[in-house]
């Protein structure tokens, strides 16, 4: 049967209609189109409907392919000229003004501070990249640099100011500065040069931050919105899906004939479902979180083929992560996680909330996920084809000519810089591990897996929390007294370097009780100047002195980080700034690090570290006593 010409055209008129009143009356729509930046959603909006999103953009109306998009931030114009990163929550901007002043070395370039949209209650903004802070001094200011500071006198004549900026940002800045204008920018690179024209760019990133009650909203179905005073509300979209009820009762009346004719083919289709009752298509499939595909369940099936054993990358005690290749072509690793409670769903919803605020190269990216009311809880990631570090160090896939020190130590800087990102973003990992550190074709480092990862607020200096992570990484005095730190990450991070340094694993029960765990095991051999010991002969440390003394340095830095208490650890960005050094072979000062005696590899412990390591109460001992006691779970030795 066909349906009459006149009943489509009176169907089409009025979904058109249903259309025209929900726009008509200030309803939100689900997307919309924007020129050349094609379709958007949520946080994009448009100037019309600022209730509705974050971010309104401009000129969305001009479809010429050239025609510019452009925000407002404060009341300077920005042309917009990417939108991406995780969930869309990316914008790359272009200060046209601002590119002309540094071509011509205009000092004009350092009159004001780019400034973000304010915090709202959806959200808020923040830059993806580095910032340096400037500060505009009266030319009569007669000082030198303090440290990591440098002096910019191309303005004395123009603007008869003599600028500071730091390589440094996070160094607070001496007092004689305090009275000086400063302005802050975002950079290419780090201030290295001491021209600041070479260095600002006109073209940045943000990234918008989703508030928690946004997010929660997402996941309930809803549409984050703002009221007329300017507060939050959680919108169902009720008088838009009242009209589309209403188009979809009549379209239901009309086909309704046509659909008994087909009843056979029906049945058919009904059988074939209940044979596979799990399969169904998600309710929310097609939908967009944030500019990123919710997927169903049976286009995720499909892409692992049945989620075939022969497609598992890995698993453990919170999922499995399979091979798949959507319909498009694009390699993804699917994470299916385990037992569909609370607690997964919980987890579920923090990965997705924390990946959402994150870009960075040594991140592992997220590409989408399915709806939190799905059947089956399942994350869709970037496929990193070349497997994890543990995997390189002592597994399947290692093998000594790859892993030499120099991709040893590009591997720990990357894993550092990663982790410096995310503690900057104000988010712990708590599960840092090898398992956990994947590396691509050229072995540059993903970090991934966020389930445990915890938001860190800013003005408090540890979360009381029951500890979760990994036996063999999980930081003692996270593990005994529950309070978690920064330094939690890093205390696993020393594992990691010691595990770079040795290729053994961080747990192993065919060794001694006392060096079951490698961080008990490390600390006692470099207590000892035992180092050697426990380095992997494939670095050839007897045959390259060079390569020796940069162990030795990568051992005490281990130490460090290993320490007990964790006052005594240093941060991460501290790591950082050692590593790189040890990697050029300078040492604090800026020397050549210093030769060890032939056939020795001793370490620079002091006495006092020495004494203060046998004073304390180990508590790796104690994690040795729960692992040969039963007390520890071994299915959840590593999680996926």
């Amino acid at each position: 049967m066909v349906l009459p010409v006149d009943v489509f055209v009176f169907l089409f008129m009025l979904a058109d209609h249903v259309l025209a009143l929900s726009s008509a009356s200030g309803e939100c729509p689900p997307f919309f189109h924007c020129g050349n930046l094609g379709k958007l959603s949520f946080p994009y909006t448009t100037p019309q409907r600022n209730h509705c999103g974050m971010l309104p953009i401009h000129d969305c109306e001009d479809e010429h392919p050239n025609a510019a998009k452009t925000v407002l931030f404060g009341q300077k114009k920005f042309q917009v000229t990417q939108i991406g990163g995780p969930f869309n929550t990316h914008v790359s901007v272009r200060d046209a003004d601002l590119e002309k002043r540094l071509d011509k070395e205009d000092c004009e370039a350092l009159c004001c501070n780019i400034t973000l949209p304010p915090t709202s209650p959806l959200g808020s903004f923040q830059f993806i990249q580095d910032t340096i802070t400037f500060y505009k001094c009266n030319i009569r200011l007669k000082v030198s640099p303090p440290k990591r500071f440098r002096k910019f006198r191309g303005c004395d004549k123009s603007n008869n100011v003599t600028i500071f900026f730091r390589t440094q940002d996070q160094d607070d800045p001496p007092s004689f500065l305090a009275e000086c204008p400063r302005v802050q920018l975002p950079v290419n690179m780090l201030a290295l040069s001491p021209d600041p024209f070479k260095f600002i760019a006109s073209e940045f990133s943000i990234s918008i931050q989703v508030s928690p009650d946004c997010t929660k909203c997402c996941f309930d179905e809803g549409s984050c919105r703002l009221n007329s005073t300017g507060g939050f509300y959680c919108s169902k979209y009720t008088g838009f899906g009242v009209g589309l009820g209403i188009l979809l009762l009549a379209m239901v009346l009309c086909l309704g004939l046509y659909k008994q004719k087909q009843s056979a083919l029906s049945h058919v289709r009904l059988r074939s479902r209940n044979r596979y009752p799990n399969n169904d298509a998600d309710p929310d499939g097609g939908r967009l979180f944030f500019g990123v595909p919710i997927f169903s369940y049976m286009e995720l099936q499909d892409a692992t083929n049945n989620f075939d054993l022969s497609y598992k990358l890995g698993d453990g005690g919170f999922g499995s992560v399979y091979y798949g290749k959507l319909q498009d072509g694009r390699e993804v690793a699917v994470k299916h996680l385990f037992n569909h409670n609370y607690k997964r769903v919980e987890q579920f919803m923090t990965e997705v909330d924390i990946l959402t605020r994150l870009r960075h190269t040594n991140l592992v990216s997220l590409f989408g996920c399915t709806s939190r009311q799905s059947s089956e809880l399942l994350l869709v990631y970037e496929y990193i084809p070349n497997g994890t570090l543990a995997s390189h160090l002592r597994g399947g896939s290692a093998n000594p000519v790859l892993l030499t020190w120099p991709m040893r130590i590009k591997i720990a800087i990357e894993t550092a810089t990663a982790l410096a990102y995310l503690h900057a973003s104000g988010i712990i990992h708590r599960d840092v591990k090898s398992n956990n550190i994947l590396l691509d074709n050229n072995l540059c480092v993903k970090v991934a897996d966020f389930g445990l990862s915890r938001l860190f607020p800013d003005d408090v200096s540890h979360v009381s929390t029951a500890p979760q992570g990994t036996p063999g990484y999980l930081d003692p005095e996270y593990h005994y007294c529950f309070r978690l730190t920064n330094k939690s990450d890093v205390y696993s991070f020393g594992v990691v370097l010691m595990e770079l340094i040795s290729s053994m694993p961080a747990v192993d029960m065919g060794r001694n009780k006392d060096e079951i765990t490698l961080a008990n095991l490390a600390l006692r051999k470099i207590q000892r100047n035992e180092l050697e010991e426990l380095v992997d002969p494939c670095l050839g440390i007897e045959k390259d002195s060079d390569v020796k003394k940069k162990v030795v340095a990568l051992g005490e830095l281990a130490f460090q980080c290993l320490q007990i208490d964790k006052e005594m650890r240093p941060s991460i960005d501290e790591v950082l700034e050692v590593l790189r050094k040890i990697e050029s072979g300078k040492d604090e000062e800026g020397e050549d690090l210093e030769e060890e005696d032939k056939g020795t590899m001793k370490t620079s412990i002091s006495y006092e570290q020495a004494k203060l390591f046998k004073s304390a109460s180990s508590p790796t001992d104690m994690t040795n006593e729960k692992w040969e006691n039963g007390e520890v779970d071994k299915g959840k030795l590593f999680s996926v």
